[in-house]
């Protein structure tokens, strides 16, 4: 202590210590260059007086000069100290200074700059502040440059002094030029926009440029547009017209905004007749009817305003006839734009396609009431459509075209239009032809039938070089001779104004080129039958017969046959027969039921029972299987009136056999009525017994009373017991069949949604198989518990678990057609019970032991 005091007195005598100190002076004494050290004793000290800690760090910083954690500590309590006070505080020069002091050694730390230039700003000393920040980029390297500029930058756009900032941003983007758009926002935001504007073409025109803010090269285009559009007055250094036209071929996606954009520019401009001139550049090149709206709606909100601002100033300034003829002159120019829409529409849909035929339609119906501009619409059209590109039917062009001639009077006119059509490559055979028959409704209109004649032979001449109808490599010239359009038509005139043979030969020609339709086959039939060609009608017949296959053949096969039958009759039964087997072979199942019943027909009428029976029963088998009901109902029914009731019992067995279970089990309950009304019993409880086999007792109910009220009326109690027995048998047959059982209580039960599980809700989890079968048993004791009690006079139902006493009771009704058999019965047996049999016991023969009686 008494050294500590000694050195301190010779050394610096402005030193004075407390007692805590002197462990940490000692320390220091000991290792004076160890920065833990001293950090230790300033952390100490930190309560300290202000004037003594800042001693300690100068201390500190005299042996340690290039420290940066004393440094940095230094001066963050040294700008701590002065936070509150006012700028103008010599406190803060001090600060200051220190700073300085600290960058002769520090100069490469950007930390130290930051927190001075901070420090400076607070201050407000604006030129010192900006010469520091130049300091520090200087002292930096340019790897570290990004951490001041973001801190200068923010200093330049806090003061009002544009240049300033402008020249500081022009250094950053040297360092950065992707921060391009901050430096447009800046320029905007200081009302610089003609270098904003060039800044902004440069960005544009700039391949290698990725938006920071995300935006697309399209956004920062129309960015441009909008800028220099709206700013005509502060945009001196570009060409605007130039930039925005470059952009309506860089960007076809988006011309409708672009050319707003331009038009935009001059009405600001105040060239009012050249915006007008881009206006309708505009609406004449656009290809879409998005940009063609925004254009119109922009044009026309244009020519309002324009009106608008005339009539008010004339309002303020009073009227004067130049004025009145300006402000008619803008009204009638505007109307003008408003009635030209819909044709301006129509140019754009046709600019997009120029083979669209029913836009040109639409283009002639908006010029209605001006003949010069529909023929030239007209000749236009035909002169664009290119029939391989159409889209709709381009002959319709040159038939509309006529029709106008024709129906201004100009036959000439309309006759050589179609002529010229005639001469036209069309896509399809079937637009050549349409054309050609026009060119005869065009004289039949006019009653030239003669002159209609010789152009539709002319249109059906064999053509120097015959080509197939579908051969597209071959002009449609070539292939019009075998279009049934054509033909039809000619033969239809022939009929009507030529000679029968002249029609004759026409259709005999479709015949031969293998054109014609089942329905030209018929007419042409019906027409030499209206004349009394009936032999050379059936001939047609035969050769349209010959070229079609089922089903087509199926119409000339019907009509034929019953025009031969009502020809001969029965006066050429075989051949009628030979045609029917003809038609019948090959036959599908769809057609073949008419036939046979014609067939069948003619065979009551004309031929023989027994044939007609062959014939129904070919009939059954040939039809589809939805048809064989019907079949059998209409065998059945011809076969009772023919031959009696007694002859239809095999054809019952016979569809029984083949019908479905729902017809069959139909039939079969026709079947035993028919034998009950016969009064084979017996016969009726078999076919009963038979067709109980495919009747589940749970859904086929109506059947089991059926038969219930047949034993009823004819049984007993036998019969009786053996239905019910049957019923068990069949119910149990069906409750071990899953599939269907399934099937069947889905069906059943009203709320089945389909499914297995929905059989039991709540019990997903649970097998299948034993869903069934308790869903079974539940059926099963509903139905036993759902039978109606026996009435008093009348069997209802006979449960298959009936007493004996019931039985009895059963046996013991009357039964009307029950056999008397006399009461002299023995009364002991009227006292057995009903299922009991008296037994008699008799001795038996000596002749029947033979040698064995002795032993």
């Amino acid at each position: 202590m008494v050294v500590m005091a000694r050195l301190s007195r010779q050394e610096r005598p402005d030193l004075v210590f407390d007692e805590e100190d002197l462990p940490y002076e000692e320390e220091i004494m000991r290792n004076q260059f160890s920065v833990k050290c001293w950090l230790r004793y300033i952390e100490f000290k930190q309560g300290a007086p202000k004037p003594r800690l800042n001693q300690l760090y100068e201390r500190a910083l005299k042996l340690l000069p290039c420290s940066y954690k004393l440094w940095y500590r230094y001066l963050k309590a040294r700008r701590a100290q002065v936070k509150h006070r006012c700028v103008t505080d010599p406190a803060y020069e001090d600060v200051n200074n220190c700073h300085e002091r600290a960058f002769v050694f520090m100069h490469k730390m950007p930390r130290l700059w930051l927190d001075y230039c901070q420090f400076l700003m607070d201050q407000g000393r604006v030129t010192h502040t900006r010469r520091t920040f130049d300091r520090a980029l200087r002292a930096l390297p340019i790897t570290q440059h990004s951490r001041i500029w973001p801190l200068y930058l923010r200093f330049l756009r806090s003061h009002p002094l544009p240049e300033t900032a402008v020249r500081g941003y022009r250094r950053f983007l040297k360092l950065s030029p992707e921060s391009a758009e901050e430096y447009i926002e800046y320029l905007k935001s200081s009302d610089r926009l003609d270098e904003a504007a060039q800044r902004l073409a440069t960005v544009v025109n700039d391949e290698r440029f990725v938006s920071k803010a995300g935006k697309s090269n399209y956004q920062l285009w129309h960015e441009l547009c909008d800028l220099i559009s709206q700013n005509p007055d502060k945009v001196q250094s570009l060409n605007v017209d130039a930039i925005i036209r470059g952009g309506l071929t860089r960007f076809t996606d988006q011309l409708g905004k672009l050319w707003c954009s331009l038009a935009d520019y001059y009405i600001r401009s105040g060239h009012f007749e050249k915006a007008r001139d881009v206006y309708e550049e505009a609406i004449r090149t656009v290809m879409t009817v998005r940009d063609f709206t925004q254009v119109f709606d922009s044009y026309a909100q244009f020519e309002e305003s324009m009106i608008a601002a005339q009539m008010e100033t004339a309002s303020e300034l009073g009227r004067e006839e130049d004025d009145d003829v300006d402000l008619e002159l803008r009204l009638a120019r505007f109307e003008q734009l408003i009635g030209r829409r819909p044709l301006l529409l129509n140019s754009v849909l046709l600019r997009q396609n120029p083979h669209h035929v029913h836009e040109w339609h639409k283009r002639v119906a908006l010029h209605q009431g001006r003949p010069r501009e529909i023929i030239n619409t007209y000749t236009e059209a035909v002169q664009t459509v290119d029939p391989f590109k159409a889209t709709g039917k381009p002959h319709t062009l040159w038939v509309a075209f006529a029709k106008f001639y024709e129906e201004n009077g100009q036959l000439d006119d309309a006759r050589v239009i179609l002529e010229k059509a005639t001469r036209v490559s069309f896509k399809q055979v079937d637009d050549l032809a349409s054309v050609w028959c026009e060119c005869g409704e065009l004289e039949l209109r006019h009653e030239n039938y003669d002159q209609a004649l010789r152009l539709l032979r002319k249109a059906t001449a064999l053509p120097a070089r015959r080509a197939e109808y579908f051969d597209g490599s071959e002009p449609v010239q070539n292939r019009v001779y075998k279009s049934l359009k054509v033909w039809s038509m000619l033969a239809d005139l022939e009929e009507s104004l030529g000679t029968f043979q002249s029609t004759k030969a026409v259709y005999d020609r479709i015949l031969d080129l293998r054109i014609a339709t089942p329905q030209i086959v018929i007419n042409y039939a019906m027409f030499l039958e209206e004349h009394k060609y009936f032999e050379e009608s059936f001939k047609a017949y035969e050769r349209g017969i010959s070229l079609f296959k089922w089903p087509n053949v199926s119409d000339i096969w019907s009509t034929y046959l019953t025009k031969f039958i009502a020809r001969y009759g029965g006066r050429k039964l075989e051949r009628a027969r030979d045609l029917f087997e003809q038609a019948l072979d090959g036959c599908p199942p769809r057609y073949a039921k008419t036939l046979y019943l014609l067939y069948a027909q003619l065979e009551e009428e004309w031929g023989l029972a027994r044939h007609a029976m062959a014939v129904y029963e070919r009939a059954t088998q040939a039809v589809e299987p939805a048809q064989q009901y019907d079949m059998f109902n209409i065998y059945i029914k011809r076969a009772a009136e023919i031959y009696g009731v007694t002859h239809t019992r095999g054809i019952y067995q016979k569809a029984i056999e083949v019908l479905s279970d729902e017809h069959a089990r139909e039939m079969c309950l026709r079947f035993a009525d028919m034998e009950c009304k016969l009064g084979e019993i017996d016969r009726a409880r078999a076919i009963y017994s038979f067709c109980s086999q495919i009747c589940d007792p749970r859904t086929t109910g109506a059947f089991w009373q059926t038969w219930k009220d047949f034993e009823v009326r004819h049984g007993n109690e036998d019969t009786i017991r053996e239905m019910l027995r049957i019923r068990r048998s069949v119910q149990a047959t069906y409750n071990t069949q899953v599939n269907f059982m399934a099937s069947q209580m889905l069906k059943v039960s009203g709320s089945a949604a389909g499914t297995v599980s929905d059989l039991a809700p709540g019990q997903s989890g649970m097998d299948d198989m034993k869903l069934l079968e308790q869903r079974a048993e539940q059926l099963a004791a509903e139905a036993e518990h759902d039978q109606p009690t026996r009435a008093q006079n009348k069997i209802l139902f006979v449960r298959s678990d009936a007493s004996r006493e019931e039985l009895a009771e059963l046996a013991q009704q009357a039964n009307p057609e029950e056999i008397e058999l006399g009461e002299d019965e023995d009364d002991d047996e009227m006292d057995l019970e009903p299922n009991e049999v008296r037994l008699e016991q008799q001795s038996v023969p000596a002749a029947v032991f033979g040698s064995l009686k002795e032993d």
